[in-house]
C-alpha cells in the first residue's frame, strides 16, 4: 500500500472534515474514497454517459413529465 501526504489550508480542511462527518467517515477514510473515485475510469465514463443522456433527453422528459420531480408534483397536488 502506498501513502500520499498533502497539505491543505484551514478552509479546505474544514470542508473535507464536514463532508467526511456527513458521510459517517473519518477524514483519512473520506480522502481515500475521494482519491479512489477520481482514479476510477469506469466511474468517469458512467458520469460522462449520464451527462450526455441528460443533455440529450432532458427536454423530452420535461415535456412528458413536467419540470418538477414526481414527489414535488404529488406534494403540490396534496396541498
Amino acid at each position: 500500500m502506498k501513502q500520499i501526504n498533502i497539505r491543505v489550508d484551514d478552509d479546505t480542511f474544514a470542508g473535507i472534515e464536514a463532508r467526511a462527518e456527513a458521510a459517517g467517515m473519518t477524514v483519512p477514510e473520506y480522502a481515500r474514497q475521494v482519491v479512489a473515485d477520481e482514479s476510477n475510469d469506469l466511474r468517469h465514463r458512467f458520469l460522462a454517459a449520464g451527462a450526455h443522456f441528460t443533455d440529450a433527453w432532458a427536454p423530452a422528459f420535461a415535456e412528458a413529465f413536467g419540470p418538477y420531480p414526481a414527489k414535488a408534483r404529488q406534494d403540490e397536488a396534496a396541498a
